[in-house]
């Protein structure tokens, strides 16, 4: 167990990449605030229960998965506003596929995306995802391999679909 580092410093390291995924999830960069926003008052409260500073991050991360879903529930589903700035540094990284890629992203089923964009956006490996969602690391794998399926399928040229005859 490794000593447990101030709240500040824990914001300072992850605050960009909660934010990233919140708003992966959210896609609406004022909902993105707010949910790291509570999420972080969320954390903040809960610091002393933390046990390990090597689960901080999954730690966060679980968190503001939660407060989305608890934003959800009191709000219904979010309005699909997309900010083409907010995801400008993943774009990027992506290279000149990078909106055909994120596109393909949320086009997927969310049982297939969160998993993905954990991976992705987070580095997270399919120990930590599992513990994230609180299911196997075969259900993770299941999941991944899945959603690497469907991108493909969404990604692939339509003639490479028509010369398979639509069958992949």
């Amino acid at each position: 167990m490794s000593a447990l580092p101030s709240f500040d410093e824990l914001v300072r390291a992850h605050a960009g990449d909660l934010y990233r995924f919140a708003y992966w999830l959210a896609r609406d960069r004022q909902q993105a605030e707010d949910i790291v926003q509570e999420a972080l008052l969320r954390g903040w409260r809960a610091l002393p229960r933390l046990r390990d500073a090597r689960a901080a991050k999954s730690w966060l991360f679980s968190i503001v998965r939660n407060e989305h879903r608890r934003l959800i529930a009191r709000n219904g589903p979010p309005l699909e506003s997309i900010d083409d700035d907010a995801l400008e540094v993943a774009d990027e990284r992506l290279g000149p596929f990078g909106l055909e890629m994120r596109d393909a992203i949320m086009a997927l089923p969310i049982a297939y995306a969160e998993p993905l964009a954990l991976q992705v956006l987070g580095g997270y490996s399919c120990a930590e995802i599992a513990a994230m969602l609180q299911t196997s690391e075969g259900a993770v794998m299941t999941r991944l391999t899945r959603a690497r399926q469907a991108l493909k399928r969404l990604v692939a040229p339509a003639d490479a679909r028509q010369h398979s005859g639509g069958r992949r």
